[in-house]
């Protein structure tokens, strides 16, 4: 039985939604919500049961943790053992937002979520409907991406709908995804702050905020502290290649010579155009990297749905906006 999907435009639609939302959470039931970043599949983050089921309905490994999502410090603090200043610093500066911030585990928080570790992620979303429903709920909800597991998240209602339509009963709309990447990770459990996985939240930024330079990369561990430490995540059916041009000659060269037959192949680029008469689809999107990414996951999930065999994207700039962009299309495209 497909899902229902609940509309948000107006008041009372949006008043409607959260209550019914809330109604499905607290009864440990499982919902795909709007956040700012990308939807999630929504349960409640201390009902063991409940998170496990997410597991589930994603087909994801029990080793990868998912993150926990709070409104305000409150619920923030009690998901966590200690509360440290840098923690603070970072919070006033990037919350409500794409941030997740990574500390030892309250004893309230099931083992499900953090993969029997001993740290969790915790994150205040901006998005006003995820917002409201944890403020309804009263507790905190484990969130990760409302899509299969390592398959690309989405950024509508529409991407959750072909993914898990059939696997959830409540779906709701609200709107576009405004930052389009998952959030920025940082751990702040070892002796140096890390950033554990990157996002439109860049390290400048961070380090800024904290007054402390961070280390990128995770701690030598075989347990994961974070969501996006797998090698190959955010994929499309496509197969994904990485590609830089100054013409649409020499892109059709090294097509031919990586064996990828433009026929059968879109092109994604946000600089130099090709000739769309070679290729199944050319697609451009802007040369900008906040505007870049609330496009991607939109245009690989679209060039799914057109059945293409390959996508080449064009390689995106080195500078510190575009890393966390980077890192998405660095897992997309590793060999499965």
């Amino acid at each position: 039985m497909a899902a229902e999907v609940l509309l948000t435009h107006t008041p009372a639609l949006f008043h409607d939604a959260v209550r019914r939302a809330t109604e499905r959470l607290r009864a440990g039931d499982v919902v795909a919500l709007p956040t700012e970043t990308v939807y999630g599949l929504a349960a409640n983050a201390l009902d063991g049961a409940a998170v496990r089921r997410v597991f589930e309905i994603k087909g994801r490994p029990a080793h990868n943790p998912v993150i926990v999502h709070v409104a305000g410090w409150e619920m923030a603090r009690g998901c966590v053992h200690h509360w440290p200043e840098s923690a603070t610093r970072l919070g006033r500066a990037f919350w409500p937002g794409p941030l997740t911030i990574v500390l030892g585990r309250s004893s309230n928080i099931p083992d499900v979520v953090t993969a029997r570790g001993p740290t969790v992620g915790v994150r205040w979303p901006s998005h006003p409907f995820i917002q409201a429903v944890i403020r309804e709920c009263g507790f905190p909800l484990a969130a990760p991406s409302a899509n299969l597991s390592n398959e690309i998240s989405p950024t509508n209602v529409k991407h959750v709908e072909r993914s898990l339509g059939r696997s959830v009963s409540l779906i709701v709309d609200g709107g576009q995804s405004q930052v389009g990447i998952e959030s920025t990770v940082v751990d702040l459990t070892g002796p140096h702050p890390r950033m554990l996985r990157p996002g439109m939240i860049h390290r400048g930024s961070l380090s800024a905020a904290l007054g402390e330079e961070f280390i990128e990369g995770g701690p030598a561990s075989e347990i994961l502290r974070s969501p996006g430490q797998l090698k190959r995540h955010y994929a499309p059916q496509a197969k994904l290649c990485i590609l830089s041009w100054g013409s649409g000659d020499e892109l059709l060269e090294q097509a031919r010579e990586k064996g990828i037959a433009p026929a059968e192949s879109a092109v994604i680029t946000h600089t130099i155009l090709p000739s769309p008469a070679t290729w199944a689809a050319v697609n451009l999107i802007p040369h900008d990297a906040e505007a870049f990414a609330r496009a991607l996951y939109a245009e690989w999930h679209r060039c799914d749905e057109a059945g293409v065999r390959w996508i080449v994207m064009e390689a995106v700039p080195e500078g510190p906006e575009w890393r966390g962009i980077a890192d998405r299309l660095q897992r997309a495209a590793a060999a499965g």
